[in-house]
């Protein structure tokens, strides 16, 4: 059987076109365990992760790649972190009712970043647009080609159960494309995959169902699975940052700081001594960085 946590990479042999599927099952209910969100909250949040892992593994590098959407309306923040091992994890806050299916109902006016963030010793990158189009689809259609300059489409769904998502690329600057008509061809045939089908096929069979008569190349497929990299070491290292006479300030006011990690809902406790031995760590340990 297929693992239905994987990502399927492939290219045309003679066109400048890539793409990728990927499926997500127990990685999806890893986040919807931690809690419980609307349904039409939910299947946005099962789309940016689709897309994330997308994203990640379309892009060479060691680090992670953060998807955010912070709006005005019922769904105040959406933000999904994918490693370049496509580890991933995710969470979003919402207030009151949610309701419409359009980008726009759910986040009202807002803004859509997308943060690289290299490990090795490369600059992070983060691109900031106004939030555009109907789906998440839409909104990164749009900021890929505003800001990346790079001709991507997508298909993603969700629901209770998986996530799922395709992406097709145009790919810059390709020496070797005797076949250019092969990117319409492409999004044509991608265009008529129905969301039952994305979510409930195989990548290999979706393939051969898009791309029989084509010349494609199918890499290995990747493991996607969900992982939080929160750790007591980190919020200790968190601590440090706020400074010592602050922790003691906090400290004087109350028996111990507590702190929860928003994406696995991990509890933390540190009290007077525990805050003494983290400034006393010979090694100073990083904080988790801020996605918000």
């Amino acid at each position: 059987m297929e693992n239905r946590d994987s990502l399927q990479r492939f290219m045309f042999e003679h066109a400048a076109v890539r793409g990728g599927i990927v499926h997500l099952d127990k990685t999806w209910q890893a986040v919807l365990e931690r809690r419980e969100y609307p349904p039409l909250l939910r299947n946005l949040l099962g789309e940016m992760m689709a897309a994330a892992a997308l994203l990640a593994a379309s892009l060479k590098f060691t680090g992670s790649i953060i998807l955010q959407m912070q709006g005005e309306g019922p769904v105040k923040l959406v933000v999904v972190e994918c490693q370049s091992d496509l580890t991933m994890r995710a969470m979003a806050h919402w207030e009151g009712e949610v309701v419409g299916e359009l980008l726009a109902e759910l986040l009202g006016a807002g803004r859509f970043a997308i943060t690289v963030d290299p490990r090795d010793g490369g600059k992070t990158y983060q691109g900031v647009v106004a939030i555009s189009g109907h789906s998440v689809a839409d909104a990164l259609e749009d900021y890929m080609s505003r800001s990346e300059q790079l001709e991507t489409r997508l298909w993603l769904a969700a629901d209770g159960n998986r996530a799922a998502g395709m992406l097709l690329q145009k790919m810059p600057g390709h020496d070797v494309d005797t076949d250019p008509d092969a990117w319409t061809r492409a999004v044509h045939f991608a265009s008529t995959l129905t969301r039952k089908e994305l979510l409930g096929l195989p990548a290999t069979q979706t393939l051969h169902r898009l791309y029989h008569e084509e010349d494609v190349r199918v890499f290995d497929p990747q493991d996607v699975n969900f992982h939080c990299p929160c750790s007591r070491e980190r919020v200790a290292g968190m601590l440090r940052l706020l400074g010592h006479d602050e922790v003691q300030a906090l400290l004087s006011e109350q028996d111990s700081i507590e702190v929860d990690c928003e994406f696995c809902n991990r509890h933390y406790v540190f009290d007077k001594v525990d805050a003494e031995q983290a400034f006393a760590s010979d090694v100073p340990t990083p904080a988790p960085k801020s996605l918000h």
